[in-house]
């Protein structure tokens, strides 16, 4: 990748100066979001994005950490204005936003895709039983996307689209719809609110927009990982990003994170392996 702007020297001070503040900052548009993240009422953050920051500030020798909470919309803004170092939020990597957003990405973290869910009592126990099913899912969003190729090839019925992530849950509960189709993290999180669900099938995986199948299948990394975001004009600190990532990966340290919040499957391991995102 081309850099354009200063020059290389400025480029090495990202990390320098992070370091000489003695603090990471990570914006983040998840606050609440169970299993992402979440706050105590004395001020302490819990979650996945929680529980990576700080580990991710040990390893690069940063003293301390803080999410500075924002507007989904204004994560890659912040971060290329320089309000905040990194964006940690569970942002997908997608060569159209490495593109149209002129961001790098760390190598992935975790590996988002979509389940099929019903109710215990559900006569669905396989993906070809729903032949005749209403899906329910989010709109506007991936989930939403892979639920409507199910249908356009013949797996379901049709699609009933939601607008919050709790919505398809109520209408599988009421028996609007038959099954919901979302991320495993998002099942984590309702799992709270709505007992007695189960997964039918494998897991599904993202597709690529029409005009960005040929540029995504280029990819080094699958569909649907996410990492962590950094100004493009940041190489030190995105290879010393990397560097944590990797060794995280290696020493299990994701895995047990994971595994904490309930979303970790044997099958990420190979699938957030890479070369490089960005």
């Amino acid at each position: 990748m081309t850099l354009l702007g200063p020059s290389c020297a400025a480029y090495s001070e990202c990390l320098d100066d992070i370091q000489k503040a003695g603090v990471l900052t990570a914006g983040n548009a998840l606050l609440g979001a169970h299993p992402s993240l979440w706050q105590d009422k004395d001020g302490t953050y819990h979650g996945i994005d929680a529980d990576l920051l700080q580990e991710l500030t040990r390893r690069l020798g940063i003293p301390r950490s803080e999410f500075i909470i924002t507007e989904w919309t204004t994560l890659v803004p912040g971060l290329k204005v320089g309000r905040w170092d990194i964006v940690l939020s569970d942002l997908t990597i997608t060569e159209e936003r490495i593109a149209y957003a002129n961001i790098a990405y760390s190598h992935p973290y975790f590996m988002l895709y979509d389940r099929i869910i019903v109710p215990e009592n559900s006569p669905f126990h396989h993906v070809e039983d729903l032949k005749n099913a209403n899906l329910g899912s989010v709109l506007g969003t991936t989930d939403s996307l892979t639920a409507h190729a199910l249908v356009e090839k013949g797996i379901a019925a049709k699609v009933s689209d939601f607008n919050t992530f709790g919505d398809p849950f109520v209408a599988l509960r009421n028996g609007q719809v038959d099954a919901v189709v979302v991320d495993q993290g998002t099942l984590q999180a309702q799992k709270e609110r709505f007992t007695g669900l189960r997964t039918i099938g494998n897991p599904l995986f993202y597709e690529a927009k029409p005009a960005w199948k040929k540029a995504q299948s280029k990819a080094s990394y699958r569909l649907g990982s996410e990492g962590i975001v950094v100004r493009n004009t940041c190489p030190r600190l995105l290879s010393a990003i990397n560097q944590a990532v990797d060794d995280m990966k290696r020493d299990g340290t994701i895995r047990t994170i994971l595994k904490r919040y309930h979303v970790w499957e044997d099958l990420e391991d190979h699938l957030t392996q890479n070369d490089q995102a960005g």
